[in-house]
C-alpha cells in the first residue's frame, strides 16, 4: 500500500463518489468554494442512473421542466421537448451540463471506489479504487445514488441460458436487435412496464413474467409547446423557488383536500379527469390517499377497474390487477400503452403467482408447469435500493468501525446527511431523507447546498471535523419511523422496505413528510448552529 508521502496518492480537500446528478452538483459546488475536488465514477460517462439504464422505453416519470438543475444559464440555454424526457435526452442534458460547467476534467471515469477508510491519527479519509489507485481527502461526499445496485437475476440456472441475457439497469450501449426474437421479460415494476410496449412492437413473441402486479397509470406524454417553454424560461426562478418547498420538489400540484370531503359523484368525476390528465394527477387529487385505508381501497378499485376497460381478455385483466397492498405504496408507475400490449397476439402474460418460475434452463425458462423456449431474457428485477450502493463499498469510520456493522439492523444517520463515527463523510439523496418520494435533482441540490454551507461554517470557525451525535441520530431515525407509521406506504413489500433482497432488514428509511418540510428542518438545524452535529 502506498505511504502518505507517496506521489501516487492524490491528496484532495474533497472527494465525491459518483458522477450522477448529485455527484456532478457536489463537484461543482465544492470547486466553487475553492476546494480541490475530484469525483470518481464507475461508468465512462456522467449521468448516473441515466447512464446505466438505457433499456428500450426508458423515460423519466418526473416532469422534465422539474427534473433539471437550477443553474440560470443552463435553464435558459437548454430546452426540453417532451413532457417526460426519454433517457437519451436526459443523458444528453447531463453531458451538456458537465461540458458547460467544465466538470469532466475533475472526474475519474471507469473508476470504482472499493474502500473508503478513515485514518484517526491523520484525521482524513483514504480511498482505494478497484484498480488500486489511492486518494486522500478531508471530506468525502457519497453521491452513489439510491437506485444504483441492480438486484440481478435471483433465479436458479441463470448462468446456463445459451441465448442473450440483458439486465435493464445495465443495458449495453450498442443497439440490441430484438426483431423477430422470442423474448422473456422478468419483472413488471417501473422498468418492466416501460420495456413491455416497446419490445412488443418488434419481438416475434414476448412473454412477460409477472411476479407482483403493479398499479400503473397512463403517462400521457406529449411534446412541449415552444410558447409554453418560453413562458417556463421567463419564470423559471420563481417556479423553482416554489417547487423546492413543495412536497415532491416539483411543480405538480398537491392538494390539502381530504378524500371524503367531496361528494361521491364529484369525487368520481375528479378521478376520471385525473386519469385522463395522466401523470400523477390521480395521486395528487386527495391529501389522505396514503393515510386512510378506506380512501385508498376506493382509489385502488378505481385503478383496477381501468384495467378492465383496456385489456380485452377478462382473464388476463384479472391477472394484471394488483391486490394485497395499498395503491401507491409500491412505486407508482406511469406507462404508455402497457396494458394495451396484452391485447397483442404476440404478447403473453405469464402469471408467476399462479405458475412460478422454477429455473432458467439453456433454452429458456421453466415454470412449474412448462418450459418456454426463448432467444432473449431481459431482467427488470429491481435494485438493492437506498442502502445497497453504500454497503457495497468497504466504508470504515473512526476507531475501525465499519458502516456494514453500524447498519446491520438498518440505516442510521442524521438528516440522511451525516453519521456518528464517520467524521467529514456526507451522504446525499440517501436513506432517512425524502429520497424516492422527492424529485432527486432538487433533493440533491438541497443536500449539497446544506453540506457546503456546513463546510463553510467549519472553515469560518476554525473547525476541522464534523459528525452526527448518537443522540441526534436516535432522534432522527425515530422521527422518520414515527412519520412512516402514519402512512400506508410501508405496508407493501417493496424496495422501499428492503424486502426484495434476501436477508435485508425490513425497515422504511424514507422521510415521508415531504421535501419542503425536510428542507425547513435542515435549515432550522443550521440556524441553531448545526444542532445535532459534533465539531472538533
Amino acid at each position: 500500500m502506498p505511504s502518505a508521502s507517496d506521489p501516487a496518492v492524490t491528496r484532495l480537500d474533497a472527494l465525491v463518489v459518483g458522477a450522477g446528478f448529485g455527484g456532478m452538483y457536489a463537484l461543482y459546488r465544492l470547486r466553487e468554494m475553492g476546494l480541490s475536488a475530484q469525483a470518481l465514477e464507475a461508468g465512462d460517462g456522467v449521468g448516473g442512473t441515466w447512464y446505466w439504464n438505457r433499456y428500450p422505453g426508458a423515460r423519466c416519470d418526473v416532469l422534465s421542466i422539474d427534473y433539471c438543475y437550477s443553474f440560470p444559464e443552463i435553464q435558459q440555454t437548454w430546452t426540453w421537448t417532451e413532457r417526460f424526457a426519454p433517457q437519451p435526452q436526459i443523458l444528453a442534458y447531463a453531458n451538456f451540463v458537465a461540458d458547460t460547467l467544465d466538470l469532466k476534467r475533475d472526474i475519474r471515469f471507469a473508476t470504482r471506489a472499493a474502500s473508503v477508510r478513515y485514518e484517526d491519527d491523520r484525521k482524513l479519509w483514504r480511498i482505494e479504487t478497484e484498480a488500486g489507485i489511492f486518494f486522500e481527502a478531508t471530506y468525502v461526499v457519497m453521491a452513489t445514488g439510491p437506485l444504483s445496485v441492480p438486484k440481478g437475476i435471483d433465479i436458479p440456472g441463470a448462468n446456463t441460458f445459451r441465448g442473450e441475457t440483458y439486465l435493464s439497469a445495465r443495458w449495453p450501449k450498442h443497439d440490441v436487435d430484438l426483431r423477430g426474437k422470442r423474448v422473456g421479460l422478468i419483472g413488471t415494476g417501473s422498468s418492466g412496464i416501460q420495456i413491455t410496449p416497446v419490445v412488443a412492437e418488434v419481438a416475434a413473441h414476448l412473454h412477460v413474467f409477472q411476479r407482483t402486479p403493479s398499479f400503473s397509470m397512463p403517462m400521457r406524454n406529449r411534446p412541449l409547446d415552444p410558447e409554453f417553454m418560453a413562458q417556463i424560461k421567463q419564470h423559471y426562478s420563481q417556479i423553482r423557488e416554489v417547487a423546492k418547498m413543495s412536497y415532491t420538489g416539483g411543480s405538480r400540484p398537491v392538494t390539502t383536500r381530504p378524500f371524503f370531503s367531496v361528494p361521491v359523484a364529484e369525487r368520481e368525476r375528479m378521478m376520471e379527469a385525473a386519469w385522463e390528465e395522466g401523470s400523477y394527477a390521480l395521486l395528487s387529487m386527495f391529501s389522505d390517499t396514503l393515510v386512510s385505508e378506506e380512501a385508498n381501497a376506493i382509489m385502488a378499485d378505481f385503478v383496477r377497474a381501468k384495467i378492465d376497460t383496456v385489456v380485452n381478455d377478462p382473464a388476463i385483466a384479472a391477472k394484471l390487477k394488483p391486490y394485497g397492498y395499498p395503491v401507491f405504496s409500491r412505486r407508482p408507475c406511469l406507462d404508455t400503452h402497457y396494458y394495451e400490449s396484452f391485447n397483442r397476439a404476440n404478447v403473453a402474460l405469464e402469471d408467476c403467482l399462479e405458475d412460478p418460475i422454477e429455473e432458467i434452463v439453456p433454452t429458456g425458462i421453466r415454470t412449474r408447469t412448462r418450459e418456454i423456449d426463448l432467444d432473449v431474457i431481459i431482467a427488470a428485477t429491481g435494485f438493492d435500493a437506498l442502502t445497497g450502493a453504500l454497503l457495497a463499498i468497504d466504508i470504515v469510520g473512526a476507531k475501525g468501525r465499519s458502516l456494514r456493522e453500524k447498519w446491520r439492523d438498518g440505516a442510521r444517520n442524521y438528516l440522511g446527511l451525516a453519521m456518528e463515527g464517520f467524521p467529514n463523510l456526507f451522504t446525499i439523496a440517501a436513506a432517512n431523507g425524502p429520497s424516492a418520494l422527492a424529485n432527486f435533482v432538487v433533493l440533491n441540490e438541497q443536500n449539497v447546498d446544506w453540506i457546503c454551507n456546513c463546510i463553510r461554517h467549519m472553515a469560518e470557525a476554525g473547525l476541522t471535523s464534523v459528525e452526527a451525535t448518537s443522540e441526534a441520530e436516535d432522534r432522527w431515525v425515530s422521527q422518520v419511523a414515527q412519520l412512516a407509521a402514519r402512512s400506508l406506504i410501508p405496508k407493501a413489500n417493496t424496495w422501499y422496505t428492503g424486502t426484495n433482497i434476501a436477508g435485508k432488514p425490513r425497515t422504511f428509511p424514507i422521510y415521508v413528510a415531504g421535501l419542503g418540510k425536510y428542507t425547513d428542518h435542515c435549515n432550522d438545524v443550521a440556524a441553531r448552529g448545526y444542532e445535532g452535529l459534533a465539531f472538533s
